[in-house]
C-alpha cells in the first residue's frame, strides 16, 4: 500500500466548547504552542488527544450531516431551508467552485487535518514519562478508530481520496506533499486494518458513563467495520461500470470493474461480529417500559419503544451516541405544536420546519406488515380521500376526526415516526393517552404555524425524532437533549441480513434478523406476512425478492436517522428516487377537510450520476495537481 502524506506542522490547537456537562469531551484545553510542550506530560497529551474528536462531524446538524436534509425524506420551508448546503445539493445546486458541505477543505473541522493531529499524537505519544501504559494503550486505540472513522466520512463523499497513513517531515518537497487518490479498495483495506488494530485494545463498553458515553468501544468499532464493508460491497463501488474510465495515473481504475462476492461475504461476516460483540456487552433493542403514573395501551407502549430508540439518552440499543451534536435543533425543527393554548408567541419558540414528504408516508407499510401497493385488502386506489376515525384508532388518530384515508390501517412505525393533521402524539407533558394532544394543522389550526417560516410545508412531522419531555412552558420552548443516534442496533440486524441475503440467498437467519426489528414494531415475520396479506406472496424467496424487502426494512426502521441518503448511493437506487423527483405534500394553507386533502408540490429534486461523489474545489485542483476531480464535473 502507498504511503500517503501530509504536511507536518502545528502552530495551536484551538478547542470548540463543548455543551455537555457529564461528557468526557468537557475536557477543554489551553491553547499550546509546540508539540514538545503538547506531549511533555500526561495531562497536556490527554488535552491533544481529546482535540482528536473535535473533528467528529456532528451527526445530528442539518448543516453537516447531508443525510439529513440532502434527500428526499424532508422538505425544508424554503424560506428558512435555502441557505442549508445538503437543502441546495438536492435541488442540483452543487458546484465546483464553491462546493456545499465542502467536507474536503471548508469546515473548521477539516478531515484532513483532524487526520494530520491524530499522526501527530500516535508519532508523539510515547514521550510523556508519567502516562501509564494502560491508558496510553487505548488512546491509541481510540485515535486509529478516529482515523478510520474520519477515512470513512470521506470515502462516502468522495469515493477514492488519499490514505493520510504518516504525516511528511518538515522540509518536504513540494512534490511530496501534493496528494494523489487512492484505489477505492486500497482505501477501504487501509480503514479496515485501523479498525481490526482498533478493537484489540479499545474496551467493550463505557465502564464509567457519567465521564465517557460517547468514547469509542469495541461494539462501535465493528459496527463501523460492517458499514464499510457493506459500502464497498454495493453496487456503488463493486463492479461499477459508470466509473470504468475515471483512472489514476497508472492507467488503473479508482473503482475495482469485477463483481466481488466475497465482499459482500466479508460484510456479513462483520456484521455477525458486530452484533454479537454489541449483545455481549449490553447492546439491545429497547422496549418502552411505559408510564409510571398511568396504565398505558400496548398500541401505545409500542409506538414509544419506536420513538425511544431514538430520543431516550443512552438506551440499550444506542451503539453509538454522537456526544458533541445533541440534536436539540433537528428537535426544534421537527417539533410539533400541537397544545392548543400556546400563544402566536410561544409557537414561534420551536422552527417547525422539517417536513417529511408524501414519499415518507407512503413508505411505510400497512398494519399487515407489507408495502401498502401490495396489500390485497389496502385501498391504494383510494389512499387520497378521506376517513372518519373509529375507537379502532383512538391511539393513533382522534376519534372522530377527518383525515387522509393514507393514515389508517398503518404499521406502528408509520405513527411512532410520522405526526399530521388528526394524529395523537404522546408526551409534551401529556402522559396518559387516553388524554393527549391531537395534531391540528390546517389553516389557524396550532400546528398551522404562527409566521411565514415555523411550519410544515407538507403537513408532516418527524414525531420520531421529538424527546418525550420536550415542552412548550412559561412562554419558551424546553428540549430535552439527546446525543444523536449514529449507530442503533437494528440497524446491525437489519444490514446483517442485508450483506447475507447478497452473499448467500435467503436463510433462516437471515429472516431472523429481519423479524426480530419488525417484532419490536408490533409486525409478524417477513415470511408470514408476505404470504398471508402481499399479492406477491413468495417474494421473500428469491434474493431479489428478499433484497427489495430489505431495502425498505432499513428506509422504514432508519427514517429520519440520516441512512437513507447514503443507502440510496450505495445501492445506485439514488437517480432512480431522486432524478428531477416531485416532492409533495398536502394543501397546507386550507382550512376545510376537502381543500386540505389535496395533494400538492412543494418542490422537486435533481440528481445526475454526477451526483454519486462529491466535487473537489476548483482551487484545491489548483494548488495541486495530482488530484483529479471526480466524474461529471
Amino acid at each position: 500500500m502507498k504511503t500517503k502524506k501530509i504536511k507536518y506542522f502545528i502552530s495551536s490547537i484551538i478547542m470548540a466548547c463543548f455543551f455537555s456537562c457529564d461528557s468526557y469531551i468537557d475536557v477543554v484545553p489551553d491553547n499550546i504552542a509546540t508539540i514538545d510542550i503538547a506531549f511533555n506530560n500526561r495531562d497536556n497529551a490527554e488535552r491533544f488527544f481529546y482535540t482528536l474528536y473535535h473533528y467528529m462531524p456532528s451527526h445530528g446538524n442539518v448543516n453537516a450531516n447531508p443525510g439529513l436534509i440532502g434527500g428526499d425524506e424532508v422538505w425544508i420551508n424554503p424560506i428558512s431551508g435555502n441557505g442549508l448546503g445538503a437543502f441546495k445539493m438536492t435541488q442540483g445546486f452543487q458546484n465546483v467552485v464553491s462546493p456545499e458541505l465542502n467536507w474536503w477543505s471548508g469546515y473548521s473541522n477539516d478531515m484532513f487535518v483532524g487526520l494530520r493531529d491524530c499522526n501527530i499524537f500516535l508519532e508523539n505519544i510515547d514521550r510523556p514519562r508519567d502516562l501509564i501504559e494502560e491508558e496510553k494503550t487505548r488512546w491509541i486505540a481510540e485515535t486509529k478508530f478516529l482515523k478510520a472513522y474520519y477515512h470513512f466520512w470521506l470515502l462516502r463523499m468522495y469515493g477514492p481520496i488519499p490514505i493520510i497513513d504518516q504525516n511528511t517531515p518538515v522540509g518536504a518537497s513540494v512534490e511530496e506533499v501534493r496528494l494523489e487518490r487512492d484505489k477505492v479498495d486500497d482505501v477501504v483495506n487501509y480503514i479496515v486494518s485501523l479498525l481490526d488494530e482498533a478493537m484489540v485494545d479499545l474496551p467493550p463498553f463505557i465502564a464509567v458513563p457519567a465521564l465517557e458515553l460517547g468514547r469509542a468501544t469495541q461494539p462501535i468499532a465493528a459496527s463501523i467495520k460492517a458499514q464499510v464493508l457493506a459500502f464497498a460491497a454495493s453496487p456503488l463501488l463493486n463492479g461499477n461500470p459508470a466509473y470504468s474510465n475515471w483512472v489514476n495515473n497508472a492507467g488503473e481504475p479508482y473503482v475495482n470493474q469485477t463483481f466481488d462476492i466475497t465482499k459482500w461475504e466479508k460484510a456479513a461476516e462483520a456484521s455477525a461480529e458486530a452484533i454479537m460483540l454489541s449483545e455481549e456487552n449490553g447492546h439491545s433493542l429497547y422496549k418502552s417500559n411505559g408510564s409510571a403514573q398511568f396504565t398505558l395501551s400496548d398500541s401505545t407502549i409500542t409506538k414509544l419503544s419506536i420513538r425511544e430508540a431514538v430520543s431516550k439518552r443512552w438506551n440499550p440499543e444506542i451503539i453509538w451516541g454522537n456526544q458533541n451534536s445533541n440534536a436539540s435543533g433537528l428537535q426544534s425543527m421537527s417539533f410539533v405544536k400541537a397544545d392548543p393554548s400556546l400563544t402566536p408567541e410561544e409557537l414561534g419558540q420551536a422552527a417547525t420546519n422539517w417536513s417529511p414528504t408524501l414519499t415518507m408516508a407512503e413508505l411505510f407499510y400497512s398494519d399487515n406488515g407489507v408495502p401498502i401497493e401490495e396489500d390485497l385488502a389496502y385501498d391504494y386506489a383510494g389512499r387520497y380521500g378521506v376517513k372518519t376515525a373509529g375507537s379502532d384508532h383512538r391511539y393513533y388518530i382522534e376519534e372522530g376526526y377527518q383525515t387522509a384515508s393514507l393514515h389508517f390501517n398503518r404499521e406502528p412505525r408509520f405513527h411512532a415516526s410520522l405526526g399530521f393533521d388528526g394524529s395523537k402524539i404522546y408526551g409534551m407533558g401529556q402522559v396518559n393517552d387516553k388524554s393527549i394532544f391531537t395534531i391540528k394543522s390546517k389553516n389557524g389550526q396550532p400546528a398551522s404555524g404562527s409566521n411565514d417560516r415555523n411550519y410544515s410545508v407538507t403537513g408532516y412531522y418527524a414525531k420520531k425524532l421529538i424527546n418525550l419531555e420536550d415542552i412548550i412552558s412559561g412562554g419558551s420552548w424546553r428540549v430535552n437533549a439527546y446525543p444523536f443516534p449514529v449507530i442503533r442496533l437494528s440497524d446491525m440486524y437489519l444490514l446483517y441480513a442485508e450483506c447475507s441475503n447478497e452473499a448467500y440467498g435467503p436463510s433462516a437467519e437471515v429472516y431472523d434478523n429481519i423479524d426480530i426489528v419488525r417484532e419490536r414494531a408490533g409486525l409478524d415475520g417477513v415470511v408470514a406476512s408476505w404470504a398471508a396479506h402481499s399479492n406477491n406472496p413468495s417474494k421473500p424467496n428469491s434474493k431479489e425478492g428478499l433484497r427489495e424487502i430489505i431495502h425498505q426494512e432499513r428506509l422504514i426502521e432508519l427514517s429520519f436517522e440520516g441512512h437513507r441518503f447514503w443507502d440510496l448511493r450505495r445501492w445506485l437506487k439514488a437517480q432512480t428516487y431522486l432524478d428531477g423527483t416531485e416532492m409533495k405534500g398536502w394543501s397546507i394553507k386550507a382550512s376545510t377537510v376537502v381543500d386540505y386533502y389535496k395533494v400538492t408540490l412543494v418542490g422537486k429534486t435533481a440528481f445526475s450520476q454526477k451526483n454519486y461523489f462529491w466535487p473537489i474545489k476548483e482551487s484545491d485542483l489548483l494548488v495541486n495537481p495530482n488530484l483529479d476531480q471526480a466524474p461529471g464535473w
